[in-house]
């Protein structure tokens, strides 16, 4: 049951983080709101939720932590794309 919790908060915060980034709520690339999203939950919402002392259940300070990995890994790749390009 946590794991889907885990996905399914990923993938909006991977959402979230696009359209914080600029994007446009209609035209999200789906592919990167995952991936991002997901890297973001597991890396920023368990650091977020080992560091508060909250472990591994679902808790605001993990939530935030999940948004704020998805806004580096979207900026990231974003950089990436730029410099591609």
């Amino acid at each position: 049951m946590i794991l889907l919790a885990i996905l399914v908060i990923g993938i909006a915060a991977g959402w979230l983080a696009q359209i914080v980034l600029g994007g446009d709520m209609y035209e999200v690339d789906w592919t990167l709101a995952f991936v991002a999203g997901i890297a973001g939950s597991f890396v920023g919402g368990m650091l977020g939720s080992l560091l508060f002392g909250d472990g591994l259940k679902i808790h605001a300070s993990g939530l935030l932590g999940s948004f704020i990995g998805a806004l580096i890994v979207t900026a990231g790749y974003h950089a990436y794309r730029r410099r591609a390009h």
